[in-house]
């Protein structure tokens, strides 16, 4: 069947997770996670966030400042330097859902290593508990809203 849900027959998340959940579990409950793990669905979303920022952020830049190499970019520096954290993390714990530890990132130094990394991103995870935690739910944890009077 061509779902774009995952299969509950393999241990894996029933659901994919949302464009709007991972940015929210990237920017705001893992912004500087680098243990458990992540789902294709969280890491890829975020992936797109971070092309569609760098697009908008860029076009802002050249209305800014001009279209010529030597133009400054410092919207774009602005907004790659408060996505680094996320992605990096994001990146770490993808690399945790299918079992590798997250020092593999470092493979990016490297031109021949993107390509392990790229398989290791679009691989199904583990679909049991491993070392770096249980499966990814793609459920966002609410926690207490602290303006609350709970």
């Amino acid at each position: 069947m061509g779902s774009m849900m995952e299969s509950q027959n393999t241990g894996r998340p029933a659901q994919m997770m949302t464009f709007s959940n991972a940015i929210t579990s990237c920017l705001i409950n893992n912004y500087f996670n680098f243990s458990g793990r992540a789902s294709r669905s969280e890491y890829w979303w975020f992936f797109l966030f971070g092309i569609i920022v760098g697009f908008i952020t860029g076009i802002i830049d050249i209305y800014l400042f001009g279209w010529e190499w030597d133009d400054p970019t410092w919207i774009s520096d602005i907004a790659s330097i408060a996505l680094l954290l996320p992605s990096w993390g994001v990146w770490w714990r993808r690399l945790h859902d299918v079992g590798k530890s997250g020092w593999w990132t470092l493979l990016a130094f490297t031109i021949i290593g993107i390509i392990p990394l790229f398989i290791w991103a679009v691989s199904e995870g583990e679909e049991h508990a491993n070392q770096y935690g249980e499966v990814p739910t793609n459920m966002i944890k609410r926690e207490l809203n602290i303006y609350n009077n709970y």
